[in-house]
């Protein structure tokens, strides 16, 4: 698959410590092509992306994860030049070498998401605990079951750009992005990946407080 095809984009909030590293690292793999929705960062991360030969798209104001990757959606929908839209956090958690495991999946699958909890011997505890949380949360509500919902590193083609809506600014947009793919019926795989942590990673992401912010959320809106 021709990778300038390919675009890869990634919410960024305060990020200027990581992002040109992430970016780097992501154009050494041999994809031209990247995406930084810059939400309302109060540091030099947009500056640093630009520098580093990203796009960035700004919010003006911090809105969350849900409302970033929203716009990184919506970006790759209507630049109809890509094929896919891929999705990695912006904080070194994900190795862009693992985004030709998931992309050898692109072209069979609408959706492909990289998964840690079926490699997940190096997951904290209270994080595996979280995203199992997450992953029964996202069943109960949507209709399907995947092993880590809440995972940020993600692979959509055309068909699932054209497709996928949601409506949640914060975590709980993972969850119904799984049910969009339940929802329009399209073929989704889970890939193992590596996944690296640190403390600002494990401190930003979801938690079991969150999990019971989601059952919160779902029940004033669906």
């Amino acid at each position: 698959m021709d990778k300038r095809a390919l675009l890869v984009g990634m919410p960024a909030y305060n990020e200027g410590k990581t992002i040109a590293h992430v970016i780097n690292h992501i154009k050494s793999q041999g994809y031209p092509n990247v995406l930084v929705v810059n939400d309302g960062s109060k540091d030099d991360t947009a500056l640093k992306a630009r520098a580093a030969g990203a796009i960035v798209v700004s919010h003006p104001i911090n809105r969350g994860a849900g409302a970033a990757t929203l716009t990184a959606l919506m970006y790759a929908r209507t630049h109809t030049t890509y094929s896919h839209l891929i999705l990695l956090d912006s904080d070194g958690q994900h190795d862009p070498k693992d985004i030709e495991r998931l992309m050898a999946y692109g072209a069979s699958y609408d959706v492909v998401i990289g998964s840690r909890l079926l490699t997940s011997k190096h997951m904290p505890l209270q994080r595996r605990i979280a995203n199992i949380f997450g992953s029964f949360i996202t069943w109960l509500f949507f209709g399907l079951y995947v092993y880590d919902s809440q995972s940020g590193f993600k692979v959509f083609n055309r068909h699932a750009l054209n497709k996928i809506n949601f409506i949640a600014d914060k975590f709980e947009f993972c969850s119904e992005v799984i049910g969009e793919i339940e929802k329009h019926k399209l073929k989704v795989k889970e890939v193992p990946i590596k996944v690296i942590y640190t403390g600002e990673s494990i401190r930003k992401g979801q938690n079991i407080l969150n999990g019971f912010r989601m059952i919160r959320r779902f029940l004033l809106n669906y």
